[in-house]
């Protein structure tokens, strides 16, 4: 059964994720790979009537205008809290495009580079990654970051 609360989802994300390795590693390669997801979105072809409505319109932009209406629903207060993380994954996304390699491409190695460590932490962790259990979780990682981030700062959720 799935967790019905944000401090829920939290709490049982929080469960495989208690070693100091494997956190530090979760610092840097959850973004990471939440970013490279958005980016092979945003590297898919899309239908005309997107570039009608916007040229800024792609698949990964509305993956992220989704994901901040999931987060809505979790919890307004980290859902405020991750739109300027979801404009910082543009952002880059924007400036990766830019490069002349392919986007799909650079996404593509972030996203193994980035998974690779993400099971090296699980594997010093002991514990399997929580989106085995759910798949949900795979959206409850940044969440759990930007938790600590609001927790510091003294911001209730």
């Amino acid at each position: 059964m799935a967790p019905n609360s944000v401090d829920a989802w939290l709490e049982e994300y929080g469960e495989s994720h208690r070693s100091p390795v494997n956190k530090a590693i979760h610092w840097v390669c959850v973004p990471l790979i939440a970013m490279s997801v958005v980016g092979l979105m945003w590297a898919l072809p899309v239908p005309g009537a997107f570039e009608r409505i916007s040229p800024a319109l792609n698949w990964g932009v509305l993956f992220l205008m989704a994901s901040i209406v999931y987060y809505f629903v979790l919890s307004p207060r980290l859902a405020l809290g991750m739109i300027p993380v979801t404009a910082a994954f543009a952002l880059c996304l924007l400036w990766l495009d830019g490069l002349e390699t392919p986007l799909w491409m650079l996404c593509t190695a972030i996203f193994l580079l980035a998974w690779t460590g993400q099971f090296i932490g699980h594997a010093v962790e002991g514990e399997r990654p929580s989106f085995f259990k759910d798949l949900q979780f795979l959206m409850i990682g940044p969440l759990w970051l930007l938790s600590f981030v609001y927790r510091r700062l003294g911001i209730r959720f």
